[in-house]
This record gives structure tokens, C-alpha cells and sequence, in this order.
């Protein structure tokens, strides 16, 4: 394994079972990204796309197949270690955001931190200011987050999943529920922490628009990985 690598995948393979009905969602998928790699996941729906971003996430378990993230195996380890490394090397972005309504913007940045320390440090708290002012909302840090825009929701959210500094953010349509004006906001904002911070990024998307500001574009149809362009 290179001192690059960020992800590697071989042979990923997901089952659902209902009944005596099993459909299988991924097909052997191979994969691999880099430290520091933007990366648009396309393709239609039903194309796999966010169970493998669940598994990447581990969130969910594959049937078959080999993870490695930073170079640790993960396959077969136990719900503890899945949780820790989860809280130390993985953000998330959701479509939906999953912001907690009824906590202010800080305290929703602040989340992953308390959770992975058991309290609320004063170091978090600085984080977490610095993070909302670095993505334009310092002025509604008090907010909450009943109260903001979609587009400001989806702007915590990605300060949310940077609380941890983790090397891999998992973005699944984080566009998909904003105009085209806040979209485009979201997507510079990833484009600027990718490029300053060299985090890894990978972007489920059906927006074409989005994906063409990635330098790399993998393509899924039916559980497997149908094309994978690298911009020049």
C-alpha cells in the first residue's frame, strides 16, 4: 500500500437479504483514492453510490470484500474500534444535513467532539467558532439551527464534519436539496478546504455541474465501478 492512499477497496460486495429474496447491491467493486483527492461519485439511483459510501463510512458492513483507510484493515474489527476510528479519521455530509434543531449552529459543530470526548472542552468550543467563521456564518453561531437558511444548515454541516480534522469526508448529495446559488457556495467551500487542508473528499452527486468542479470522476452503474476520469 502506498503512503498515498486514503482508500482501497477490492472486491466490495453487498448483499440485502429480505425473505429468501437476496439482492446484491455492489458487484466486486475496486476502488482507490489518494490523500488530498477531490472525487465526484455519480451514476443513477440504485447504482450503489450511498451504500458504498455507507461502507467507507463504516456505517455499514460489506458481505464480502476488502476496506483498508489510512492503511488499517477494517474488515472483521469490532463495533468499538469501527466507532473510534469513525470519531478520528471520517466527517460526514448529508443531504439532509441531520442537524439537531433545537442546539445552536456551535453546538452542532461542536457535536462530534463532545461525543468522542464524552463532554464539552474549551478547546472545541474555539474550534468550533473557527470553523463557522472560515465557512462565513460566524454571525450565527447563536442560531439555532431551526433558524437558518438551507444553504447556512448545509454550511454547518460541513463545519460539523471538519470538527475532528478527519482526513476523509464522505459527502452524500450534500447539494441536493439547496438552489444553485447555495450549492455552488457549498461546492467552493469544499473546493477550498480540499485545496488548503488536503483533505480527502468524496462526493456523491447526480449534478453534473458539481461533479465537473472534482478532479476526479468515478461512474457507478449497477454495483460496479463503470468509469473513473481524471481531470487534467
Amino acid at each position: 500500500m502506498s503512503d498515498d492512499a486514503l482508500v482501497e477497496v477490492s472486491g466490495l460486495t453487498k448483499d440485502y437479504t429480505e425473505g429468501e429474496t437476496v439482492t446484491r447491491v455492489l458487484k466486486g467493486v475496486e476502488l482507490q483514492v489518494s490523500r488530498g483527492e477531490l472525487v465526484a461519485l455519480l451514476g443513477p439511483s440504485g447504482s450503489g453510490k450511498s451504500t458504498l459510501l455507507n461502507i467507507l463510512g463504516t456505517l455499514m458492513r460489506p458481505t464480502l470484500g476488502e476496506l483498508s483507510i489510512l492503511g488499517e484493515t477494517l474488515i472483521g474489527a469490532d463495533d468499538e474500534v469501527l466507532t473510534e476510528f469513525r470519531n478520528r479519521h471520517i466527517g460526514f455530509v448529508f443531504q439532509a444535513h441531520l442537524l439537531l434543531p433545537d442546539f445552536t449552529a456551535l453546538e452542532n459543530v461542536m457535536f462530534p467532539a463532545a461525543a468522542r470526548h464524552g463532554r464539552e472542552r474549551r478547546e472545541d468550543k474555539v474550534r468550533a467558532s473557527e470553523l463557522l467563521d472560515r465557512v462565513g456564518l460566524s454571525d450565527r453561531r447563536d442560531f439555532l439551527a431551526s433558524r437558518l437558511s438551507g444553504g447556512q444548515k448545509q454550511r454547518v454541516a460541513v463545519a460539523r464534519s471538519l470538527m475532528n480534522a478527519p482526513e476523509l469526508v464522505l459527502a452524500d448529495e450534500p447539494t441536493g436539496n439547496l438552489d444553485r446559488e447555495s450549492a455552488d457556495q457549498v461546492m467552493k467551500l469544499l473546493t477550498e478546504i480540499n485545496s488548503e487542508d488536503r483533505t480527502g473528499f468524496l462526493i456523491s452527486t447526480h449534478d453534473e455541474k458539481i461533479a465537473a468542479r472534482c478532479r476526479r470522476q468515478i461512474y457507478m452503474v449497477d454495483g460496479k465501478v463503470a468509469d473513473d476520469r481524471q481531470q487534467s
